[in-house]
């Protein structure tokens, strides 16, 4: 295996990856790969404290060398002293890795929600005061990287693995960390539990598997030969973006039509007028469905403010709260403001010089390149920035109007900047995944898909290849290599419609899929801890604690209630539907609704439910002969269905009826 090493210390010939350092955990009970460099020839030796073995291995012709220690079941702390020496016998140079521990290694990987450090959490300041009641627990975070080819260099933070405390715990994982507290506090022997954190926000899972693993789904080839010829010179690779990307703008401004593009700057060369309706806050797949459905692509949205004679030649601040994907914002024409990316808050400043009494347009270029599109932020309004004027507020909330311009399918292929796009196929797996294997772990968590909602039946089975892929990469089977995915958790407008279709209902079910159809897998159902107005909910305690229960079951064999009702079968008996679960003891329902129902027509409407012994039993009067059940299918429900573990069921439907994403690839 080709290794790039860096030195642990400044005297030393043989060298370790940053991977092997003070504080580490290896993995119990197993042959612990260490790998580094050393002089072509020698021989390297590791002797650990736990028994006093020494094992050898000689430095191939390029300098690596690989060797494996027995390790105990668990304990610590321990020493591991490596040596390297030009013949047997003959001392050389050494390294000596302290307070080393022997326990259970998880591999904590997503997006932003498995990002979102424990400083960040609800009830922050007291888990931070906590963590140092846990030194058992171990944290290692891979700094961000992306790369056009597999690197075999890790770059960690803080230069390697941290003691849990009230210091160290703050930047890190939060959901990595609950679970870890978790099983550290249930696993029996207080067994030290090593937590090494590699995850980006606002990733889709494409980045996070490798080139061969994506070559076997079509829809990536394109993107993965473009990444084959990028230039390595990072310099080379920007100025190649930079002309990609004016050639992409130019040109799909030349196809909307509405703006000219030229020095960096786009103008609009249209005058809007008409369009259809919309409100704001709100999704426009919601509410434009029967005309627009899943649509992807170039949208407008636009409307009309009256700009006070206080107003005149002063800066404004232009407050739109979140926007998804992609927006090109203009005051009167001309550009004011734009920024890439889903779910950050939006302000622009408008020149005073653009401020003139009377009316003024603001108009929206959104680029939604998949799933629900739109402006979702109920705090939009546009003030001065003089203090004088601050007070005076103009609110932008309300009707807008619409349009829809070009389908995602007739735009250019978007440019790809390595330097600085994390979201390239395979580029974090190159960086952040490829250099940690094959370091021993017990298995890997999983939170990400806020992303990639919008291509559920893709995601179905692109997250299934990236599973596999990890395995492949560790030469791990499946049942030696355990996998638990976070369930997405509800969010935006509460539902209220039955007909909700959802995108990220979607992706929920293809995550729970993925959980069933995939071996040695499990899932966390997350349905009842989200926010309606945060992405990114603050309750990570019962994350990590949900994806804890699902790894204590499933993988240590505990005999622990680890999830809700999960839907099995159901039964057609006249003019309603009876339900049968597994994880079924004791069902309860909670106030709310969140059951519908759906006849031959297939318009859902709200259903009764009840239980009935060991089945629910669900009627809607608006449907005299149901055929189809769906519980939760929206993207933020009201969660209503639990059993004696107090765990919600989880999402699903009955149906196999085309859904928003079926075909989005």
């Amino acid at each position: 295996m080709l290794v790039a090493i860096a030195s642990v210390t400044v005297s030393a010939q043989v060298r370790l990856q940053p991977l092997f350092t003070d504080n580490m955990v290896l993995q119990r009970q197993t042959n612990a790969p260490l790998w580094g460099e050393s002089r072509p020839g020698y021989i390297v030796t590791a002797t650990t404290s736990w028994d006093g073995v020494s094992y050898q291995t000689t430095a191939d012709a390029q300098g690596h060398f690989m060797l494996r220690v027995k390790t105990p079941q668990a304990g610590g702390p321990y020493d591991i002293t490596i040596t390297e020496s030009r013949r047997a016998g003959k001392k050389g140079s050494s390294i000596t890795l302290r307070n080393v521990m022997i326990g259970e290694v998880w591999l904590c990987g997503g997006q932003s929600n498995m990002r979102m450090a424990v400083a960040s959490v609800r009830d922050a300041k007291e888990e931070i005061r906590r963590a140092d009641s846990y030194p058992q627990i171990r944290l290692l975070r891979v700094e961000t990287t992306a790369a056009a080819t597999p690197q075999t260099f890790v770059h960690a933070a803080d230069g390697g693995w941290q003691v849990c405390s009230a210091k160290t715990i703050p930047a890190f994982s939060a959901a990595a960390y609950f679970f870890g507290r978790t099983l550290t506090e249930q696993l029996e022997g207080n067994i030290p539990i090593g937590l090494i954190e590699s995850c980006l926000g606002s990733t889709f899972a494409e980045p996070w598997v490798s080139a061969d693993a994506l070559r076997q789904m079509p829809y990536f080839h394109q993107a993965i030969e473009k990444v084959a010829t990028m230039p390595t010179d990072s310099l080379e690779r920007e100025k190649r973006y930079a002309h990609d990307l004016e050639e992409w703008n130019a040109r799909v401004s030349e196809l909307d039509g509405h703006t000219t593009y030229a020095n960096g700057r786009h103008t609009i060369c249209r005058v809007f007028s008409g369009g259809m309706p919309i409100q704001v806050p709100g999704l426009f797949e919601d509410q434009l469905k029967e005309n627009y459905g899943a649509f992807d692509g170039i949208v407008w949205y636009h409307r009309t403010v009256d700009i006070p004679q206080a107003w005149e030649g002063h800066e404004l601040l232009l407050s739109l709260g979140a926007i998804d994907d992609d927006d090109i914002v203009f005051f009167n024409g001309v550009e004011v403001g734009s920024h890439l990316g889903v779910a950050f808050n939006r302000e622009y400043k408008v020149p005073s010089r653009l401020v003139k009494t009377g009316t003024a347009q603001i108009a929206i270029r959104i680029h939604d390149t998949g799933g629900l599109g739109g402006m979702y932020s109920r705090e939009m309004h546009i003030r001065p920035t003089d203090a004088a004027l601050s007070s005076q507020t103009i609110p932008l909330a309300g009707t807008w109007q619409f349009l829809a311009t070009l389908d995602e399918k007739d735009l250019p292929f978007y440019p790809t900047n390595l330097n600085r796009d994390t979201n390239v196929p395979s580029a974090l797996y190159n960086g952040m995944i490829h250099p940690l294997a094959p370091y021993a772990l017990r298995g890997a968590i999983w939170y990400q898909g806020e992303s990639s909602v919008g291509r559920a039946a893709q995601y179905r089975e692109l997250l299934s290849v990236l599973i596999n892929d990890w395995r492949t990469q560790w030469q791990r089977k499946p049942a030696d290599m355990a996998f638990y995915i976070a369930q997405l958790a509800n969010h935006m407008t509460p539902q209220s419609d039955a007909a909700e279709e959802s995108t990220w209902a979607e992706l929920r079910e293809a995550q729970q899929r993925v959980a069933v159809e995939v071996q040695n897998c499990g899932l966390a159902t997350l349905i009842d801890i989200g926010e309606a107005d945060d992405i990114h909910p603050k309750n990570k305690q019962e994350a990590g604690r949900r994806l804890a229960l699902a790894a204590l079951a499933q993988t240590y064999g505990q005999r622990v209630g680890y999830a809700g009702p999960q839907y099995s079968h159901y039964v057609q008996e006249g003019d309603h539907i009876r339900l049968f679960f597994t994880h079924d003891e004791g069902l309860s329902l909670r106030k709310g609704k969140a059951f519908t129902v759906a006849g031959p027509d297939r318009k859902f409407h709200w259903a009764e439910a009840r239980i009935d012994g060991q089945s629910i039993v669900v009627s809607s009067p608006e449907v005299r002969q149901p055929v189809a059940v769906r519980y939760c299918w929206a993207n933020n429900p009201a969660s209503i269905l639990y059993n004696a573990t107090g765990l919600p069921a989880t999402p699903f439907r009955t149906d196999q009826w085309p859904v928003l994403s079926t075909n989005n690839y």
